[in-house]
């Protein structure tokens, strides 16, 4: 490869490939915890070698809980990559966060139950991570930087609520995580965000809200039409924002 790869990107629900990624290259990669969603994509991106993987798989086979989260993660380290801008699609909780906005959390609060969590299941070394600042706060400065450069709106801040899925929430559940003060939901920021960080990869997310969480907003049933529509709307920008963060 011509050029060093540094910056991958996990495309979420609604995002299974990267606008204008030239030149792309399709590698198979197989880790110590096994095969990764699908194959990565790498290919150029304002002039710079970036590799794309849909962490649901290509055609969205593979739900929350099935996801291979450390395969996924040790396939774009093996690559080379250094930093991970992970794009979450979501559902908006609180008032900044409605359908279409895009927005770059600081904190994570883990609901999900039976996933592998760590590396450390096979045994080896027992890694204890700070994990106070889960999103890696240099990245998260840079994806932002990167929004601005770009005309892109991005909210700054907010706390991303991880469920187990693949069943969206009840009013309930949300009204306990609005408690709890999260101001997003989705179902893949855990365990992929903790496992970053025993990787040694610098982690940032950028999630894109598809809809208001169940009892919030105008309370009307979620169609996937409608979460699709929403994903598109807020990705438009998307490929320069990325080209930007790349050169960074």
């Amino acid at each position: 490869m011509s050029q060093h790869i540094d910056l991958a990107v996990i495309g979420g629900t609604g995002v299974y490939k990267l606008a204008t990624l030239d030149d792309v290259e399709t590698r198979h990669v197989e880790t110590p915890y096994g095969a990764p969603s699908g194959p990565v994509r790498v290919g150029t991106v304002l002039g710079k070698r970036v590799a794309f993987l849909a962490r649901h798989g290509e055609g969205h086979s593979l739900p929350p809980h099935k996801v291979n989260y450390r395969a996924n993660l040790a396939a774009l380290k093996q690559l080379g990559a250094t930093r991970v801008l992970a794009l979450n699609t979501v559902g908006g909780i609180t008032e900044a966060y409605g359908p279409r906005a895009l927005a770059c959390p600081d904190q994570v609060i883990d609901y999900t139950w039976g996933r592998i969590s760590t590396l450390c299941e096979e045994g080896g070394d027992v890694l204890h991570v700070d994990f106070g600042d889960p999103y890696t706060p240099m990245l998260r400065h840079k994806i932002l930087a990167a929004a601005r450069v770009t005309g892109v709106t991005v909210v700054d801040g907010g706390c991303y609520g991880a469920t187990q899925g693949p069943r969206l929430e009840t009013k309930a559940e949300i009204a306990r995580m609005k408690r709890d003060g999260c101001d997003l939901v989705g179902m893949t920021g855990m365990p992929e965000t903790g496992l970053a960080r025993e990787l040694g990869l610098d982690y940032a997310c950028l999630a894109i809200v598809a809809n208001w969480a169940a009892g919030c907003g105008t309370g009307e049933e979620i169609t996937m039409a409608e979460v699709l529509a929403n994903v598109e709307a807020a990705s438009a920008g998307m490929a320069e924002l990325v080209g930007e963060l790349a050169r960074g």
